[in-house]
C-alpha cells in the first residue's frame, strides 16, 4: 500500500524551508524506490513545528518537527520509512496538546488534506452544508444562520443572520456576495491559512450565501501581500468550475453562481467594507457614507452581502450540522468558535480554534507557552493594530465580545500579539497614530488630520514638553477621533493609545508637569 508523506505547502511553512524539504523527500523516494507519494497539504497552523512532515501509518499520522533538508537522509536512511525512534519524531500529530485541546470546526481539515483535491474535500465532510442548503428555501437558510448566533468574524461582530436577511429582503435582479479577504491587521493570518489549506470551504460558504440571499455573482477581494493564497484559490476556483461546482447550475434549477478573484493594492482601509466595494468598482478606495448600507445599495448599486473569510467558512458547518449545534459552543452572545491567532514574542505561535469563553491567559500560557525570549510577558495586543494593549491583570478576561468591550478592548479578527518586558509602549502609542496617518483614506477630517496631530502630540509628550497640557490635548483628540471619524480606522485608533495611558502610563508620560 502506498504510504503518503505530507509536507505543508502553506506560506508560513514555506517561509522556513518547506519547499526545499519537499524536494529532498521526493528525491529520496525516487532514489530508494519507496512505495510512497508526497502530498503537499495545508498547514495545521502549529507554526512552531514547521516544517512539519507527517507520515501515514497504521496508528495514524506520525509527525517530524522542524525538518530541514539535511535531515532527510537520516529520515529515509537505509531505504526505509521514518519511524518513531528518529529524534525529530513528535508522535501522533493528533495527540499533540497544541492541537488535541482545540475545538476545530472551521479548521477541521486544515493540514489534513491536499487543499486543491476536490475528492479529498468531499471525503472529509466537504459540501455537506451545501447539499443541505439545496434542500432548503432561502428563508430557511437564513433562519439557520440566525439560530447559530454567528457574528461577523471580521472585527465588527455584527450578527451575520441580520445581514443575510437584509440582502434576502431586497427585490433586485442582481445581488452579489463579496468575501472580504483583505486581512490587513498585524498578527492575523487565519484568512490566509484557511484559503491556502481549505479553499473549497470558502467556495462552499459563498455558494450557501448565494442560495440564502438570491445572489448570482461572488467576488473574493484578497490582499496583494498573499501571492500564494492567490495561486491556491485561483486553481481551486478553476477546478470547481470544471467540476460544475461553480457555473451555470451551481445553485440548482438552472441558477448560476460564479466567483471572481480581485486583488487589493496594499491599502489597509480596504478592510472596511464600503472602501473595498469602491476598490472592486475600480475607484479610489474611499469610505462611503452610510446609509445606504451595502445590503441595500452595495457593489455597482446592487444589494450586496459582505462577509469575511471566517464568517463564510463558518456557514458550511452551520448548514451541515445545524444552527443549534453551532450555537452550542461559546458563551453569552458570542456563539460558536473563533480561530485565535498567536504571534509576536510567543513560544508556540499559530492558529488556536476554541469556543468563545476561554481566557486570554489560557491562550498565552497553555497554548502559546509564554514568551519566546524567556523574559516575562508584559503586554498583549488583541484585535490588530487598533486593539488595546492588555496588561497581565486583564488576561483572565473571557474571550468573548462583550467581556472585552467591558474592559475597553476588542477581539477584532482574533489576532493576539505578545510583548515581553523590553517593549517600549510609548513608541507603540506613537505607532498607532502614525499607522492611522499612513493608512487613512483621507475622506474625513478627524482621521486624516487627527492622526497626524496625534503623532505630534505624542512626540511632545515623550519629550516631556508641557506634559500635563499635552496629555489633556491627546485625550481630547482621541475623543474627537472616536466620535467624528467616518469609519473604524479613525474611530478605533485611540483604543491602543488610551490603553497605554491607562495601563502603561509611565512608558508614555515620564513626568507630568506643565509650563
Amino acid at each position: 500500500m502506498t504510504t503518503r508523506i505530507y509536507v505543508p505547502n502553506d506560506t508560513g511553512a514555506r517561509s522556513v524551508g518547506a519547499d526545499a524539504v519537499a524536494t529532498a523527500i521526493q528525491t529520496a523516494i525516487e532514489q530508494a524506490g519507496l512505495d510512497a507519494r508526497l502530498v503537499r497539504n495545508g498547514s495545521r497552523g502549529a507554526y512552531a513545528l514547521e516544517p512539519l512532515v507527517e507520515i501515514d501509518t497504521d496508528h495514524g499520522r506520525i509527525g517530524f518537527a522542524r525538518v530541514e533538508p539535511r535531515h532527510v537522509a537520516t529520515l529515509f536512511g537505509g531505504s526505509h520509512m521514518p519511524n518513531a525512534r528518529h529524534p525529530l519524531c513528535i508522535g501522533r500529530v493528533d495527540d499533540l496538546p497544541f492541537l488535541k485541546h482545540q475545538q476545530r470546526l472551521t479548521f477541521v481539515r486544515a493540514g489534513v488534506i491536499d487543499p486543491v483535491d476536490l475528492d479529498a474535500y468531499r471525503a472529509n465532510g466537504g459540501f455537506e452544508g451545501l447539499e443541505r442548503a439545496r434542500t432548503r428555501t432561502p428563508a430557511q437558510i437564513v433562519d439557520e444562520i440566525r439560530r447559530s448566533g454567528l457574528r461577523g468574524r471580521g472585527g465588527a461582530a455584527f450578527p451575520a443572520g441580520i445581514k443575510w436577511q437584509a440582502v434576502l429582503d431586497q427585490q433586485a435582479p442582481t445581488k452579489f456576495i463579496v468575501c472580504n479577504a483583505d486581512e490587513g491587521d498585524s498578527g492575523t493570518f487565519a484568512d490566509r491559512l484557511l484559503i491556502e489549506a481549505d479553499p473549497y470551504q470558502l467556495i462552499e460558504g459563498m455558494l450557501i450565501a448565494a442560495l440564502g440571499t438570491g445572489a448570482s455573482q461572488g467576488y473574493v477581494y484578497l490582499r496583494s501581500e498573499y501571492p500564494h493564497a492567490r495561486d491556491v484559490l485561483t486553481l481551486a476556483l478553476s477546478i470547481a468550475r470544471h467540476a460544475g461546482v461553480l457555473g451555470r447550475d451551481a445553485c440548482g434549477a438552472g441558477r448560476s453562481f460564479d466567483i471572481e478573484l480581485r486583488m487589493g493594492a496594499g491599502a489597509y482601509v480596504c478592510g472596511e467594507e464600503t472602501s473595498l466595494l469602491e476598490s472592486i468598482e475600480g475607484k479610489r478606495a474611499l469610505v462611503r457614507f452610510k446609509p445606504p448600507l451595502p445590503a441595500i445599495n452595495g457593489l455597482f448599486g446592487a444589494p450586496t452581502l459582505v462577509n469575511n473569510v471566517l464568517t463564510l467558512a463558518a456557514a458550511t458547518t452551520i448548514l451541515a450540522k445545524g444552527g443549534e449545534y453551532y450555537a452550542g459552543f461559546g458563551v453569552g452572545k458570542s456563539r460558536g468558535t473563533m480561530p485565535f491567532q498567536l504571534s509576536g514574542n510567543i513560544s508556540r505561535g499559530g492558529i488556536v480554534e476554541l469556543p468563545f469563553g476561554a481566557s486570554l491567559r489560557s491562550l498565552i500560557d497553555t497554548f502559546g507557552g509564554g514568551s519566546l525570549s524567556g523574559r516575562p510577558l508584559r503586554a498583549v495586543q488583541v484585535g490588530g493594530p487598533l486593539g488595546a494593549y492588555m496588561p497581565p491583570q486583564l488576561w483572565d478576561t473571557p474571550l468573548d465580545y462583550e467581556a472585552f468591550t467591558y474592559v475597553a478592548a476588542m477581539l477584532g479578527h482574533g489576532g493576539i500579539v505578545a510583548f515581553d518586558d523590553t517593549v517600549d509602549l510609548g513608541a507603540q502609542a506613537e505607532f498607532a497614530m502614525h499607522f492611522c496617518a499612513q493608512e487613512s483614506c483621507g475622506k474625513c477630517t478627524p482621521c486624516r488630520i487627527g492622526s497626524v496631530r496625534g503623532v505630534e502630540v505624542i512626540q511632545r509628550i515623550r519629550r516631556g514638553e508641557a506634559t500635563a497640557a499635552n496629555v489633556a490635548l491627546l485625550e481630547d483628540l482621541c475623543e474627537t477621533m472616536e466620535a467624528g471619524s467616518l469609519c473604524a480606522l479613525g474611530g478605533l485608533t485611540p483604543m491602543p493609545v488610551r490603553s497605554i495611558l491607562q495601563h502603561f502610563r509611565s512608558d508614555l508620560v515620564h513626568a507630568e508637569h506643565g509650563r
